[in-house]
């Protein structure tokens, strides 16, 4: 049963690794097939790894959210939860790996999701983005809070890659949380967006004139793979019919006038060597105005990388060294 429990986790990261470059068509009949494959297969891999890990439906304006409740064991005793969300082109089937394995060895259940933008809901549901993402964490919460195996005083935050942007967003507006992880720190989406966009395409942007912009970006794409892939996940996951458009609503992506209404301790993690969101940790920690920690990964960690890929282990001791001990001193000692 081992075996087969991993032959079929492996399958569905095969499956979504296939999908992955799929998104510049959005008919392509394999972005269905190729998805569906790896849901069913991890759904497979859950149910061989017993009732621990629990296939969840989160309600969520007037349908539902996918999830997976990840649980220290079959007690039903309340534990300290952690809600847990993934970026810009994450899917729930690779988020146990993330947060859901670190958090359960260290007596933590973990809640995952897929929100709109991601998973099966964009795939599905053709349910884009949104900058507002407390309106899609309070249902988790929503959710969480009528199990009786979480303990409620104890809930805790972290979104990933760009979900650093949108932990923080909803953390300002939901405020029922104890501690937030930004994994990574991000401040403003439409700032890195800019960033890697070469020099003529920002002028055309700046201007004013969108269609130099626009064919300026499709010529260089063709030999750009990241410009590429950029480019047609903005468009496919956001849910709008132009790269400009992309980069216009990106705009909203950002925590300028809204860090200040963060309550609750907040740690910010930071990769030298990001190439998405270089230096917006460090934005976003000067931002808060509540008990913070910002820890830097370097290349002698071997954690230098977008949300410390090389070094996953030394990322989770940091986080749950720092949720361990937030969560007992802001609750005055009670663990």
């Amino acid at each position: 049963m081992e075996s087969a429990r991993e032959a079929y986790l492996r399958a569905s990261t095969y499956f979504r690794t296939a999908e992955f470059y799929l998104h510049g068509n959005p008919g392509d009949p394999r972005i269905l097939s190729e998805s569906r494959a790896s849901q069913k297969a991890y759904a497979e891999g859950a149910r061989l790894s017993g009732p621990t890990w629990e296939p969840v439906q989160i309600p969520y304006e007037g349908t539902t959210l996918p999830g997976y409740f990840y649980k220290v064991d079959n007690s039903g005793k309340p534990r300290p939860t952690l809600i847990f969300f993934g970026g810009f082109d994450s899917s729930i089937e690779e988020l146990f790996y993330y947060g859901g394995a670190p958090a359960t060895r260290r007596g933590y259940n973990c809640l995952t999701f897929d929100g709109p933008g991601q998973g099966a809901p964009i795939r599905e549901q053709k349910l884009p983005f949104r900058y507002d993402w407390e309106k899609v964490v309070t249902p988790a919460v929503d959710y969480a809070l009528t199990r009786p195996d979480v303990d409620g005083d104890h809930l805790a935050l972290m979104g990933m890659s760009l979900g650093g942007y949108w932990a923080a967003r909803s953390v300002a507006f939901e405020h029922r949380f104890r501690a937030a992880v930004f994994f990574d720190g991000v401040y403003d989406f439409y700032e890195a967006v800019r960033g890697p966009l070469p020099k003529e395409a920002i002028a055309a942007l700046d201007a004013g004139d969108s269609v130099s912009f626009e064919e300026t970006i499709y010529k260089l794409m063709q030999n750009n793979t990241a410009l590429r892939w950029l480019v047609t996940q903005g468009v496919w996951t956001f849910g709008v019919s132009s790269f400009t458009d992309f980069v216009t609503k990106s705009k909203q992506y950002t925590m300028a006038g809204v860090a200040g209404q963060i309550q609750c301790p907040c740690l910010v993690l930071e990769a030298d060597g990001d190439m998405f969101f270089r230096g917006q940790p460090q934005q976003i920690y000067d931002a808060l105005q509540v008990p913070k920690q910002l820890v830097q990964f370097t290349a002698e960690d071997g954690a230098e990388n977008h949300c410390q890929s090389g070094a996953l282990a030394y990322k989770d001791e940091v986080v749950f060294n720092w949720l361990d001990e937030t969560l007992k001193l802001h609750d005055g000692g009670k663990g």
